[in-house]
């Protein structure tokens, strides 16, 4: 099957970076065609049921991947419009000003971004406008200068959550609002309006948004992109292969699996990447040719190298007292995002999780067989949890890398243990103050006064950096504007483009940059 029309634009993905430059490019009259791999995600109860979500994993794709050692692992990757947005917990920071230059780390360096913090600072205050983010800037020390304040008020903090934030600025620290993406209107009180698209559940975090109410790329973007005649998009439409003409300079054809089976070709005048970091890395090694016999976009070596995902830390405390917060994500910390005064590398930054709950901690239970005290239930422990999450930054390495072989197997091989002494040290300096903090500092739990869960291989949320972009073709796959260097119109906008990747969620940085792309290619499409 042939699609004969030809489009100005083809964009193979809907997440931030994809679903994003759709909504910039629809108001331009280019002709727009969206390839989306999956559908859209069934509204079903089941979107907020714990069991479904984090027991059986019912929307997570149904593949295996392999580990540097060939073992296998099932990926935390969703195919629904969206990507993985649908499933995120809209928790939307800018990178510090301080991540677009070299850091020195416990265990290297984070290499400079080839464009500054001010460069993009405008499409940061776009981004946050465009996905309804609630904050409030001037909370945070550590964040740069914004040229505009939120559009939208911080969510207000849940009593046990104020105590919180109470309690650590006791401490001396300079904890502020989360910013967070939700169609959210407050009442005096912080409690939704009874017009209020969110309902401030306990659900935003990890679940798909039943009411619509969190502000993913489906919801914000792609789907007011397709209200404009010039923009279309075909789903079920798994992208297998990129053609370029016989020099390799153009891409000619993209190639993709339809739902119904069949195969089709679509043509476009700019073709856009953004499947993810990982599979828009192997989309590019699996369209190799006789000119780009290595993948395409790849004259440098460096697609599919340089996977970063951060180090990750989710932390359950016991709180003392009942923790009846339902949208406990409104506060985070960064006052050791930089370094701290008793070490002289970054350590990276704090911040709250959705509330857990009872079926939440029953799937963990094996895993923590052993460390669960056989006197609390999981539905009282979960009545006093308090939850953390903490984020330091993974580095850059060329060996942290996604192959795929002859027969289509995809191994993700990574150091875990890589730049880890940072996020070791945060653990610490929060492990130090839960007495403090209100949570129980007696032996409530038989090896520590909190349970905490690394992230496996598998969890791959925030993956990133696969497609680098820089100033030089050999050691970058992209240019400035994200096209890649070897192809006169071939671009990525997904997480793939990150040189380095922070200590904050990627997710607004993918959207800022998808809207600087975006102005990019209007302008170059006249």
């Amino acid at each position: 099957m042939a699609d004969d029309r030809h489009y100005d634009v083809i964009i193979i993905g809907t997440g931030a970076g994809g679903g994003t430059l759709a909504h910039r490019l629809a108001p331009s009259g280019k002709r727009v065609l969206i390839l989306e791999r999956g559908g859209y995600l069934p509204r079903e109860i089941d979107n907020w049921d714990s069991s479904a979500v984090f027991v059986r994993a019912k929307y997570l794709a149904r593949e295996t991947w392999y580990d540097k050692h060939g073992h296998e692992f099932p990926p935390e990757v969703n195919y629904y419009v969206g990507g993985n947005t649908k499933f995120y917990g809209a928790a939307l920071f800018r990178l510090r000003p301080e991540d677009f230059g070299e850091l020195r780390h416990h265990d290297g360096i984070s290499p400079a971004w080839p464009i500054r913090y001010e460069e993009l600072e405008p499409y940061y205050t776009q981004a946050e406008h465009l996905y309804l983010v609630h904050g409030k800037h001037g909370e945070d020390p550590t964040e740069g200068p914004a040229s505009a304040q939120y559009a939208h008020p911080s969510v207000a903090h849940e009593p046990r959550i104020q105590q919180l934030s109470d309690d650590l600025e006791k401490q001396g620290l300079h904890p502020f609002h989360l910013p967070i993406g939700v169609n959210l209107k407050q009442d005096e009180n912080g409690g939704a309006t009874h017009d209020s698209v969110c309902i401030r559940c306990n659900r935003v975090d990890g679940f798909p948004c039943l009411v619509n109410g969190k502000s993913d790329a489906q919801v914000i973007c792609v789907d007011p992109a397709l209200e404009h005649d010039n923009v279309s998009m075909i789903t079920g439409a798994n992208v297998r292969r990129l053609e370029t003409d016989p020099a390799g300079r153009t891409v000619t054809r993209v190639v993709a699996e339809l739902a119904d089976g069949s195969t089709a070709g679509f043509a476009a005048d700019v073709v856009v990447v953004a499947c993810g970091a990982v599979n828009s890395a192997l989309l590019l090694l699996r369209s190799a040719n006789d000119r780009h016999p290595n993948g395409l976009a790849n004259s440098s070596d460096v697609v599919g190298r340089h996977y970063m995902r951060h180090n990750n830390l989710a932390l359950m405390a016991v709180s003392k007292e009942p923790n009846p917060t339902l949208f406990q994500k409104t506060l985070a910390l960064n006052d050791w995002y930089l370094g701290a005064d008793d070490v002289d590398y970054p350590l990276g930054g704090i911040q709250m999780l959705g509330k857990s709950d009872a079926e939440q901690i029953r799937g963990e239970a094996p895993r923590l067989a052993g460390k669960l005290s056989p006197d609390m239930p999981f539905e009282v422990l979960a009545h006093h949890a308090v939850d953390f999450w903490l984020c330091g930054e993974d580095l850059p390495l060329p060996e942290s890398r996604v192959t795929l072989d002859r027969d289509g197997k995809v191994t993700l091989s990574l150091d875990e243990q890589n730049n880890t002494a940072g996020l070791r040290k945060l653990q610490q300096k929060l492990q130090s103050m839960l007495g403090d903090l209100g949570m129980h500092p007696h032996r409530l739990l038989d090896h520590s006064i909190y349970l905490h869960k690394g992230m496996p291989i598998g969890a791959t949320a925030h993956q990133a950096g696969t497609v680098r972009f820089g100033d030089d073709p050999r050691s970058s796959a992209l240019d400035v504007n994200c096209k890649a260097h070897d192809l006169d119109n071939l671009y990525v906008v997904d997480t793939a483009f990150f040189p380095s990747i922070g200590a904050v969620n990627p997710s607004l940085t993918a959207i800022a940059n998808a809207l600087r792309v975006g102005d990019h290619l209007i302008e170059r499409l006249g």
